[in-house]
């Protein structure tokens, strides 16, 4: 699995660059993403980035992903066919969410906060930017090991799968509110942001469906056979099931900064995570 998936990520981390470069204005960002989308769908050429962009690019790392483009391009036209179809479907995925992205919170600052209009919204978003991931996840897996990969019929691991997306994503929700909040952004579907107490409720809400989502990640990577593919599918949920348990215990000082696990205790999960302690 470790080619397609690194390389699905890499795509991924490419558009999530162009989109989230702050210091270029939406609507030079906009055709940019378009430009790689039309690209990983196979219909153009590798984007060839203006010197302006990179220059814009204040992580070093980041620029060197856009700059090693054409290599993530070449990788994907040696990958299996198969293999190849998946990574550009999800890919098609997660940039279509960036762009609706762009074009939702276009407008949105501090002072004029854009929320999702409500669950439905919500439920798109979660799908276009992490479930999807859990699908890919999934019939890579089986494509690529096949009767190995799981204990489980590939219909109900993929809707673990894509349980598993929506609660992590919900996490990242819950957890970045502040900063979102900051640039005028807000996830949860509320009519007025400024409502500390409704957002307060709506953010135990969604905590607990995200909790839900998670559980569902850590039953999923039990029926996995391989232990280093159980160990890499359980740990961002370890992780996220201790984001939680901090942002229930926090207090509003602390909610109002980005919640954030202790490096020990990431270690620690990582170890449990290898030796199979999960729960």
């Amino acid at each position: 699995m470790r080619g397609a998936a690194s390389l699905g990520y890499l795509l991924a981390r490419t558009s999530d660059t162009l989109a989230d470069s702050a210091a270029i204005p939406v609507e030079a960002r906009v055709p940019h993403l378009e430009g790689f989308e039309r690209a990983v769908a196979g219909g153009t050429e590798p984007p060839r980035w203006p010197v302006s962009l990179l220059n814009a690019l204040a992580d070093p790392r980041e620029r060197a992903l856009l700059e090693a483009s054409g290599d993530l391009f070449a990788w994907l036209a040696r990958l299996p066919a198969a293999e190849a179809r998946l990574v550009r479907e999800v890919a098609a995925t997660i940039i279509g969410g960036q762009k609706l992205d762009l074009a939702r919170f276009a407008a949105a600052d501090a002072r004029h906060p854009v929320c999702l209009k409500d669950e439905a919204e919500l439920e798109d978003y979660t799908w276009r930017v992490a479930c999807c991931v859990g699908v890919f996840w999934t019939k890579l897996g089986f494509l690529t090991l096949g009767a190995r990969f799981s204990s489980e019929p590939m219909p109900r691991l993929i809707e673990r799968g894509v349980a598993y997306g929506k609660g992590l994503q919900l996490v990242n929700i819950l957890r970045d509110i502040p900063a979102d909040l900051a640039s005028g952004r807000c996830y949860l579907p509320l009519p007025d942001p400024g409502d500390s107490a409704r957002l307060s409720e709506e953010r135990a809400r969604w905590g607990a469906k995200a909790a839900a989502g998670v559980e569902e990640g850590l039953v999923y990577a039990e029926t996995l056979f391989s232990r280093r593919l159980r160990m890499a599918t359980a740990l961002p949920a370890m992780i996220a099931r201790e984001t939680l348990a901090l942002l229930r215990t926090a207090d509003v000082p602390v909610l109002q900064h980005r919640v954030k696990v202790p490096r020990a205790a990431v270690y620690l999960a990582l170890v449990r995570a290898f030796l199979g302690k999960i729960r």
